[in-house]
């Protein structure tokens, strides 16, 4: 290609970087949002103070996210803390910059995705082509929670490595060398999964590569390639997969993991049908309601009639898996990109107890659906010297679809700059949303700094109140309404205590639950609300009813019955379950150890200081642990003493 044509790529590539970054600009001065809380604002363990190994390593292991405490991801969230405190403005710049890094990796992938599949078109078109595909996939609105919303970060962390992971094994199993094709696979998975468990399926997009672009690139295929591919997959993916299924499969199988749920293992599957259905049309053809960012309106299907959508969207899935399959040899591109589609959605859409929806989790997908639909929208050829039926509309219409996805995503950025207008917006796009009233009357609440005069105060009440109404809610509204009438010296109704009993007594408390719960037992001991103790005591007990409590709600409620109750027994038993539950997790640990020197059981504080030891990898626990001993010292002197 001429240089003259490699500085008109690389210009509209920039006009597309520099566009992208003016649409989400507005977006950048909004607040912290919903999970952002627990793992940056509320997490002590991504604030540190200096820059050394040990509080590094504490920062790493701190999120409260996953089990494998995604590194990478809060690593870079403490670095962000050491450069400009809690100012989300630069987190979110952070972000954005790691988007635009990705949109320049979906323009390289498409051009290796192009030379596979396309050689006979011109450089020129298959060019044009990527930059149609990187700048659109920088626009599409389905990506705009990775980017403003902090915490999603690390699906975007994730996707640097997948990304460039998936471009360096393409190129080079082009070029035949395959050993340094898996090396680099294996470096990108392994980086990737540090940042977020996503990026433990690049191994499967590379083999659907395999079973499409690159199937026609090397043929026939040597012996001893093959045979070595067949050895690589079957070490890095079937062996994993395997391993993985057994380790998985009693989990969920076991009812007891879906308690706090408020769907079973067969209705997941069978309402993730419609949910992977309906990522196809957000993506392509998105609308505000469509994108609404809280998705806990949405109604699990019950069987595959109940509603009748749920047959519906899965003929359509498997008639799109089926066509990618039937497609690989004639279309190699569009089966490609339905595959990447299909595969990335196997993680997060099948058994996994997770919630049903979110937008970010298309932040990979979308790529595929884009590769599946680029060629038509950019009348590419299809076959050596065919000529597209239809060029100029085609381009109208990848021109258009192009407006539309900037201008969607330029109005919800900027609704995202301003966090009243933000949760007015997502209340309005999400009527039946219990989050989304939820939000938008703490937002109230927030502006109204608890002043009785303030005009913001009455308006925080309707939406807490609908929130906390609707069926399935959590006790988040009950929470705020007590939280607010207590700081405004206003009564609080008994209606709202009585919603959180019977609510905690008809399910297992979830998440939110528990962080309401401790919200509420924090602003009693440090005095900051006047709360009634039998109430709150009441709803402990009612959570507490439930067959399996979780070790984090045993831990708020011992730190209650200790401080508020005086109840040393109670908060030593429930601290013991805590850690008997979550024996990896050291906060419990280091509380229930201080509960006992404050007892003088100093034995039994000894013994959870060394079972400290075992989790103190490089260095993290070092303070903690250092203070404990130093207690344990003194409280020992101290004993001889007397």
């Amino acid at each position: 290609m001429s240089r003259h044509q490699n500085l008109l790529t690389g210009l509209l590539l920039s006009f597309a970087i520099v566009l992208c970054s003016a649409i989400y600009w507005p977006g950048l001065s909004g607040g912290f949002v919903f999970d952002d809380f627990p793992n940056i604002v509320d997490n002590q363990g991504v604030q540190p103070e200096h820059a050394t190994i040990a509080s590094l390593a504490r920062a790493a292991l701190s999120s409260p996210s996953s089990e494998l405490k995604r590194p990478l991801s809060s690593l870079t969230f403490a670095a962000n803390y050491l450069a400009v405190g809690h100012d989300p403005y630069w987190y979110k710049v952070t972000n954005l910059a790691l988007h635009l890094a990705n949109g320049i990796l979906v323009f390289l992938l498409s051009l290796q995705v192009l030379a596979c599949t396309l050689p006979f078109a011109s450089l020129r078109r298959r060019h044009v082509a990527s930059l149609a595909v990187a700048a659109a996939w920088m626009l599409l609105p389905i990506n705009l929670t990775a980017v403003l919303y902090v915490v999603q970060r690390m699906e975007s962390l994730a996707n640097v490595f997948v990304l460039a992971g998936l471009i360096a094994y393409i190129a080079n199993r082009r070029r035949g060398r395959t050993p340094w094709a898996m090396t680099t696979l294996c470096a990108a998975t392994v980086l990737g999964t540090l940042a977020k468990e996503t990026a433990v399926m690049l191994p499967l997009y590379a083999l659907v590569a395999e079973f499409t672009i690159l199937r026609s690139n090397e043929s026939p295929m040597p012996q001893g390639t093959k045979r070595a591919l067949v050895i690589f997959y079957l070490a890095v993916l079937v062996l994993p997969g395997a391993i993985g299924a057994v380790w998985l499969l009693p989990k969920v199988l076991d009812p007891q993991t879906w308690l706090s749920r408020d769907f079973g293992l067969q209705e997941r599957l069978l309402s993730e049908l419609r949910v992977v259905a309906s990522y196809v049309q957000w993506t392509l053809v998105p609308t505000p309601h469509a994108l609404s960012f809280y998705h806990d309106d949405f109604k699990p299907s019950i069987s595959l009639l109940t509603p009748w959508t749920t047959l519906a969207s899965g003929l359509f899935i498997g008639s799109l898996a089926v066509a990618a399959w039937a497609a690989r040899a004639k279309y190699p591109l569009q089966s490609f990109g339905i595959g990447l589609f299909l595969a990335s959605n196997l993680l997060t859409a099948t058994v996994l107890p997770l919630e049903l929806i979110y937008e970010h989790r298309n932040y990979f997908p979308s790529v595929g659906l884009l590769f599946a639909v680029a060629p038509w929208l950019c009348a590419l050829p299809q076959r050596q010297e065919h000529d597209p039926a239809l060029p100029l509309a085609r381009y109208a219409l990848m021109a258009g679809l192009l407006v539309l996805w900037g201008a969607q995503t330029a109005i919800t950025a900027q609704a995202w700059g301003e966090p009243l207008r933000l949760a007015a917006e997502l209340a309005w796009r999400a009527t039946d949303s219990p989050r989304a009233q939820y939000e938008l009357g703490r937002t109230y609440v927030i502006y109204s700094r608890y002043d009785p005069a303030s005009p913001y105060t009455p308006l925080a009440y309707a939406p807490l109140e609908r929130s906390a109404a609707i069926p399935g809610s959590t006790i988040l509204a009950e929470q705020a309404l007590i939280f607010f009438n207590s700081r405004l010296h206003r009564p609080i109704e008994a209606a709202w205590w009585g919603s959180m009993q019977r609510k905690m007594l008809a399910r297992p408390a979830g998440v939110q639950d528990e962080s309401s719960l401790e919200a509420l037992s924090r602003c009693l001991i440090d005095q900051r609300c006047d709360l009634p103790v039998d109430r709150l005591k009441a709803t402990f007990d009612a959570a507490m009813h439930q067959p399996h409590p979780s070790p984090r709600l045993m831990a708020i409620y011992g730190d209650f019955a200790w401080n508020a109750l005086d109840d040393r027994p109670l908060a030593l038993s429930l601290l013991g379950r805590a850690v008997d539950g979550a024996p990896g997790e050291a906060a419990y640990l280091i509380t229930l150890a201080r509960m006992h020197l404050a007892l003088g059981q100093f034995y039994e504080a000894g013994s959870l200081v060394s079972r400290l030891g075992t989790l103190n990898h490089a260095g993290s626990l070092d303070t903690d642990i250092d203070k404990l001993r130093q207690q344990l010292a003194h409280a020992s002197t101290i004993d001889d003493g007397e």
